[in-house]
């Protein structure tokens, strides 16, 4: 196998587990938020949109949040605050019987 094919096939593995992670964290969490740079799941979410000048920002508050990034070594964190211009996509998960 070249460089490259190695590269790729770790990069493959990594993604499957990140997926299996998900997949077993996800009935953890209430909401599903998406940014254009960042995939989450959180149990607090408030999105606060600013406007000024002619433009608009949104500024996106989660806590208890897990992190869909496969090159991050811990992906739970307490909270997490993304400022961003681009659309932001969040999500209620169904309620947990019990």
């Amino acid at each position: 196998m070249s460089a490259e094919e190695d590269l790729d096939q770790f990069e493959a593995e990594v993604e499957l587990a990140l997926y299996q992670e998900y997949r077993a964290v996800l009935p953890m969490f209430r909401y599903v938020v998406e940014t254009e740079r960042r995939f989450y799941l959180a149990n607090e979410v408030k999105v606060l949109p600013h406007s000024g000048a002619g433009t608009t920002y949104f500024e996106v508050e989660l806590g208890d949040a897990w992190v869909w990034d496969m090159y991050r070594p811990a992906r739970f964190v307490s909270s997490v605050r993304v400022v961003t211009y681009k659309d932001v996509n969040v999500e209620a998960l169904p309620e947990k019987d019990g």
